[in-house]
């Protein structure tokens, strides 16, 4: 079973509320939950929509037809009435609330209106909502199927707030941001616990204030990490240049969205994969991993925490904006590691040194931390291969791979079943997992990205000398993430 339901409205309406409190009823009752977030640049109007996506089996993805609509406004049925399959449902009603609408679906899917008011009781206003809601459940009566219980004990989060919760669990002290799309969120999760975890949140007026400020703490002992999106990072890349000659320990929070400049602020792209690999002058020791969903958020953080205290380095969470914000069930917990805090109360600055700290230009002193620096890294390769850097799905004997990275892990897993394909995703960026080349060497490669370059195949031809050809590359640069059905269809035709 594999239904989807779109929830459309205007900014304002509550569409974001009413999907969460379906999502976490049906994760409740053991069901696999998606959903993705489609939102203008608008606090108020425009047109804002989610696709929930619900099964009995694991999926991290939706399809390009829903069956149902719940349009909240009627402009939501004008633009997706496409959208529905045969025999596909639209509940519509002028003048009614999003949590008339909540009664409305809660009912079509034969859940109890209990359910629907333990939800309820999570909210605001509830004597409101309950009597809207109630007013909804007993108007409805098409059913689109039958909720049974399962038994599957599942976790209901998006990748914010994974990485806020792999940034509590690994110690973290302080957490600095300025607020920018995708990456906000982080900032919210992680302000709402201060007090309970012991940590500190601060906006600060500017990313370039952001990673100072983060330096300025990290080098004095605190496990500090900061936030941004691809505009932000621009700004902050002198700051992450002093972090790799002064060998600062910092974890940077990179959640991408389209660019250059503006782009398109709140929809999707993996099109900083390159910048978080260059960005600063010089040459110095950086690590780049990048999440596939919140699972593999909260442990990677975990794991950039350890590597960047172990080594004193800055270590860059890469995400992106569907990867952040759309929400996930998971299965067990994540894999959590201990770091200890390295920081050495030295003398810092943005010069080469000599032994005191001190500042120097002579030539045996900076070739000496050159090579020292170098030395580092092939430490920082070999602690690296200690963790997961790359994992493998599907026919593992198959000439055939399917690479990708990061968001689209969702949609391929969603749509691998019966490809005869290898489907290899990368995790760590930097350092590059050399053993993958012995992996997709003398092999069909299909490259699956949400940018234009193919920047991870970039990556791979590099790294590998192994070059994936323009007909093989699947990008989607559009702003919106790949759709599993869709994605399905293309990678049949060209393995065909």
């Amino acid at each position: 079973m594999r239904l989807s339901i779109l929830f459309g409205g205007r900014a304002g309406q509550g569409v974001n509320v009413l999907s969460n409190i379906l999502g976490n009823a049906l994760t409740k009752k053991g069901y696999y939950v998606f959903i993705s977030r489609d939102y203008q640049s608008l606090i108020r109007g425009g047109h804002n929509f989610n696709v929930l996506t619900f099964s009995d089996k694991k999926i991290g993805s939706n399809d390009s037809k829903v069956d149902m609509i719940i349009s909240l406004d009627e402009n939501t049925t004008k633009i997706h009435k496409d959208e529905l399959k045969e025999g596909g449902k639209i509940i519509e009603k002028t003048g009614e609330g999003n949590m008339y609408f909540a009664g409305r679906i809660f009912k079509s899917l034969c859940l109890e209106f209990s359910v629907l008011e333990d939800e309820l009781k999570e909210l605001k206003f509830f004597e409101e909502n309950i009597k809207d809601a109630k007013k909804g459940y007993e108007e409805t009566n098409e059913t689109l199927c039958k909720i049974i219980l399962k038994k599957n004990k599942l976790n209901f989060i998006n990748g914010n707030m994974g990485i806020a919760d792999g940034a509590i669990k690994s110690g973290m002290d302080i957490y600095y941001a300025y607020p920018m799309t995708p990456a906000t969120n982080v900032m919210g999760e992680l302000a709402e616990k201060q007090i309970e975890k012991n940590h500190i949140v601060i906006e600060l007026e500017s990313e370039v204030a952001v990673i100072n400020a983060g330096i300025g703490s990290a080098i004095t002992g605190a496990k500090t990490m900061v936030g941004t999106s691809g505009g932000g990072f621009d700004l902050m890349t002198e700051g992450l240049s002093l972090t790799g000659i002064a060998e600062i320990p910092l974890v940077i929070y990179l959640a991408s969205r389209p660019g250059p400049a503006t782009g398109v602020a709140t929809y999707n792209a993996q099109g900083d994969l390159e910048l978080a690999r260059h960005a600063g002058h010089g040459e110095f020791n950086r690590i780049v991993i990048a999440p596939g969903n919140p699972k593999e958020c909260e442990e990677l953080t975990n794991q950039s925490f350890y590597l960047s205290q172990k080594f004193g380095i800055p270590v860059i969470i890469l995400s992106d904006k569907h990867l952040a914000e759309s929400f996930y069930t998971s299965e067990g917990e994540a894999m959590i590691i201990k770091s200890d805090k390295s920081t050495k109360l030295i003398r810092y600055n943005s010069y080469e040194k000599d032994e005191f700290g001190c500042a120097t230009e002579d030539a045996e002193k900076i070739v000496r931390n050159i090579d020292a620096r170098l030395k580092k890294g092939k430490e920082i390769e070999k602690e690296a291969e200690k963790f997961e850097q790359y994992k493998i799905y599907g026919n593992k004997d198959s000439k055939n791979i399917v690479l990708f990275w990061g968001s689209t892990k969702g949609a391929i897993l969603d749509a691998m079943e019966n490809i005869d394909a290898k489907f290899v995703q990368v995790l760590y960026i930097e350092p590059f997992p050399i053993k993958l080349k012995e992996e997709i060497k003398n092999k069909n490669i299909i490259l699956v990205e949400n940018n234009i370059t193919g920047q991870l195949g970039k990556l791979i031809a590099e790294k590998t000398g192994i070059f994936i050809e323009d007909k093989n590359k699947i990008l989607r640069y559009d702003g919106r993430p790949f759709l599993a059905d869709e994605l399905k269809e293309e990678l049949n035709r060209r393995l065909k």
